[in-house]
């Protein structure tokens, strides 16, 4: 069968996404191609006025509208300026965000330690980190990253590296989802729980 190279291009560019697979592209792509409603036009305009109107702040790394830089986050005077949560990515802060615990600053290191996909130190916003904590006076970091093994090394590294400031160092409590069992939680959830219980008032 020949191949059709602007076919073979939309399969390519949809297949780098996270979590598309080649099969999974393949299928979007044909969808594209074969809608007759200008879904194609539509999704091409929407991705050309993201690529003009959207960037990644400058200070943070949160998602913001390329003339808002700085972003609203970073610039709203009530927002506690003296701590920082340090996250993996933009959408981590917006999760954050969504569930109002938060009220401090941020920073996405815009990855994770990942020797398997060849991500290193320096492929993080670390030194933008450390200048943040040096120059905005931060006195804690909040390290709000997952509990696989790459976020755990990640998590370990910053503490590494943070441990010659002068700031206070804490990390995110991981344990039971709410409304869930015990009965229904696995074992390293349980036992996360467990080590990082609070004392009750």
């Amino acid at each position: 069968m020949n191949h059709l190279v602007p076919l073979d291009n939309l399969v390519a560019a949809l297949s780098r996404l996270p979590g598309i697979g080649r099969r999974t592209a393949e299928r979007m792509a044909m969808t594209l191609v074969q809608d007759r409603k200008g879904l194609m036009r539509i999704l091409a305009n929407a991705l050309l006025e993201a690529d003009d109107g959207i960037a990644c702040c400058e200070r943070c790394g949160n998602v913001t509208l390329t003339i808002k830089n700085p972003c609203d986050l970073c610039l709203q005077p009530r927002r506690d300026a003296q701590i920082l949560c340090v996250v993996e990515s933009p959408g981590d802060i917006m999760k954050i965000e969504e569930s109002g615990g938060f009220q401090g600053r941020y920073h996405a290191l815009m990855g994770r330690l990942s020797p398997m996909h060849g991500t290193g130190a320096a492929d993080l916003r670390v030194d933008k980190l450390l200048r943040r904590i040096a120059e905005e006076n931060i006195e804690e970091v909040l390290i709000a990253l997952g509990t696989d093994v790459e976020s755990d090394a990640t998590a370990s590294y910053l503490k590494e590296i943070l441990a010659t400031r002068a700031v206070k160092i804490s990390r995110i409590a991981f344990g039971l989802p709410a409304g869930s069992a015990i009965e229904y939680s696995d074992s390293a959830t349980l036992a996360r729980a467990v080590s990082g219980r609070q004392k009750m008032d």
